[in-house]
């Protein structure tokens, strides 16, 4: 027994020791490049400023309040408001828009940049590489203002270089943007097209990860290229996709509320009107601040129990999960 203590003793002091020696680390590494420590003041400011102190007017959910009021002022109805929202005409167009658009942008544009970084990789040309990524990498950068005006200048019934070669082809024009149905084809494809190259980042520094001698083995086993791919690389990098799916989960409940105001007109309006929408609309236009925030508060509220459960579900199966 006294062995056994002496031996815990030992552990616990180089426990001590090791500790003190990574708070000197810390405290030498933070001395030496303070200047890049201090720009994490940056972000941090960016996310106390605006996703924390915001949290403060969640209240307004809970009152009938205005802004004459102040911050504090407004009568307490507790759940009315959400009652309110809940049995609003538009609310159950507006969640099923919501989940229908954002499922199907799940379903197309999640395997997007998985696909790109998987051939990316197989190139072997550093330049034409090169290339194809900034080509890749561009609709990221530009604002959705853009992208809405490329789209309709692109498709245009009458003007439209796609409707243009449709008809030199022989082909009908098709309304890409004034029917309910292109709409929503026209939504996803633009919003495949826009995400697709800058998601690749993150997949093509996972594969950067994967062991070099895991190929060599599978190219001794006469594996060729196509299946290096599929059981090398890929299993190699599926805990980065289902960290990277529980984060799509959970804007399930959110979208695109940029995509959607760039490519809203008059004439498709059967999915446009969606959560984000119905917030603006409500606390921008309306002026029913109470209402939209609850229904922003719900909205936020779901998101984090997708997130949740698919984490849970992720853990079940294996993976490290996300939380």
């Amino acid at each position: 027994m006294s062995a056994v203590k002496k031996a815990v003793a030992t552990d616990n002091k180089m426990t001590v020791k090791n500790a003190r020696k990574k708070q000197r680390s810390f405290a030498s590494c933070f001395k030496r490049d303070w200047q890049l420590y201090s720009l994490l003041l940056i972000p941090l400011a960016f996310c106390i400023i605006f996703k924390y102190v915001p949290m403060g007017w969640l209240q307004i959910a809970f009152k009938d309040w205005k802004i004459k009021d102040g911050f504090f002022g407004g009568e307490w109805v507790g759940l009315e408001i959400f009652s309110k929202v809940f049995h609003h005409r538009n609310f159950l167009k507006s969640l099923r828009n919501t989940l229908l658009l954002n499922v199907l942008d799940l379903v197309v544009s999640f395997p997007m940049p998985i696909i790109l970084a998987l051939l990316l990789n197989e190139i072997r040309s550093l330049k034409f590489k090169k290339v194809t990524q900034t080509l890749l990498y561009l609709p990221h950068f530009l604002s959705w203002v853009i992208i809405g005006g490329l789209a309709y200048q692109l498709l245009s019934v009458n003007t439209g270089v796609v409707n243009a070669l449709i008809q030199g082809l022989g082909g009908t024009p098709v309304n890409f943007l004034q029917e309910n149905a292109s709409w929503l084809v026209t939504y996803i494809i633009v919003g495949a097209w826009q995400s697709m190259g800058w998601g690749t980042i993150i997949y093509l520094a996972s594969i950067t990860s994967v062991n070099p001698e895991l190929y060599e083995a599978a190219r001794v086993d006469g594996a060729n290229r196509w299946q290096q791919m599929l059981h090398v690389t890929l299993p190699c990098i599926r805990s980065t996709i289902v960290v990277l799916l529980i984060m799509q989960l959970g804007k399930i409940m959110g979208g695109s509320f940029e995509c959607i105001m760039a490519l809203m007109n008059y004439a498709a309006t059967e999915y446009t009107t969606t959560i984000p929408v119905l917030v603006y609309q409500w606390g921008i236009q309306d002026m029913k601040f109470s209402q939209s925030t609850a229904l922003g508060l719900f909205q936020s509220v779901i998101g984090l129990l997708l997130v949740l459960a698919s984490d849970f579900i992720a853990k079940r199966m294996g993976e490290n999960g996300l939380v």
